[in-house]
């Protein structure tokens, strides 16, 4: 089957500095789209273009006039960041999406891939999550306003689909983890939080480590660069078929205990000392490990597997 883009094609990465859009560009290269092969890799920065301005968004897109757009900007965060800046949270996507997307819809874009996030289905969905989940119970209040702004963008994406046959799919990535991800102390997802947690106490001799929660809840990991090859996948071999919902899931299939994740990190940090754990922290969801098996019978599966991503990130945020 050939390609449903082209090597040729002017590709637009919204978010390319973040973890997710660095490997998204990363693969595109590896895979021979951009300059080589008569194609351009088009980023820009927020200082360049902030895709929370409308107007600007469309000036650019009407300069630039890209072929396919991959939206991997958004102001992501952990529970404290999203707890703390509700509204940020919530206007920021919204504004990055609608304008980003309606201004690739406006300005002639032939395919576009918009990246949500497994916080969009209810707190308590039936395990694994399958993609008709979606808006069948609450949500987790702990991420609900990000959640909501990323229900948003799939539904602009199926309505310009619906009623304009705007050629625009969404992926719902697991969490995710990898080069460039935010080590911020408050601000970071639960991945890079315990990664500079232990790599900071192993520098500082702590016989202690005091991790969020309980331990108990599952989560499912997937590493920047899968996703990133789930991406170019979707790109190039995804064709819709009428009926058939406009978002994959994206994940690894499997999951592990926070616990469990913090003595894997702990080993790849080379932490021999005491894990204890604030159960006056809030611990999310219980559970949250995605159905993946609509992508896997479209030819995708991941190729990482948890050990391999945590050393390979662990030495990432070691030459940091």
């Amino acid at each position: 089957m050939s390609s449903l883009i082209d090597l040729s094609d002017r590709i637009f990465v919204a978010g390319h500095r973040g973890m997710a859009g660095s490997a998204i560009l990363r693969c595109l290269r590896s895979k021979g789209y951009g300059e080589s092969n008569g194609g351009s890799l088009l980023k820009a920065t927020r200082e360049e273009l902030d895709l929370r301005d409308s107007k600007a968004v469309d000036i650019w897109m009407d300069r630039e006039k890209p072929q396919v757009v991959v939206l991997a900007a958004a102001k992501v965060g952990g529970i404290y960041a999203n707890s703390h800046y509700p509204a940020e949270f919530l206007l920021d996507n919204l504004k990055i999406e609608s304008n980003v997307i309606e201004g690739a819809w406006r300005n002639g874009v032939r395919r576009l891939c918009f990246l949500g996030s497994s916080c969009i289905y209810p707190k308590f969905a039936e395990q694994p999550i399958k993609e008709e989940s979606l808006l069948t119970g609450s949500l987790e209040p702990t991420n609900e306003w990000y959640a909501v702004a990323k229900i948003a963008g799939i539904k602009l994406c199926e309505a310009l689909r619906q009623q304009f046959s705007f050629d625009a799919f969404s992926l719902m990535p697991t969490n995710l983890y990898g080069p460039g991800d935010n080590y911020h102390p408050k601000n970071s997802h639960v991945m890079a939080a315990l990664i500079r947690r232990f790599s900071e106490a192993v520098q500082n001799n702590s016989s202690k480590v005091i991790c969020w929660g309980s331990g108990k809840p599952r989560r499912e990991f997937l590493h920047a660069d899968d996703l990133a090859d789930a991406v170019v996948f979707c790109l190039e071999n995804w064709d819709l078929k009428e009926g058939e919902p406009s978002f994959l899931n994206v994940g690894t299939g499997e999951d592990l205990m926070i616990k469990d994740l913090a003595e894997k990190i702990a080993f790849a940090t080379g932490y021999k000392g005491e894990i204890l754990w604030d159960q006056s922290k809030p611990d999310g969801t219980p559970r949250k490990l995605l159905d993946v098996s609509r992508l896997t019978s479209k030819g995708w599966s991941a190729k990482i597997s948890i050990d391999n991503g945590i050393g390979r990130t662990v030495a990432d945020w070691k030459n940091c």
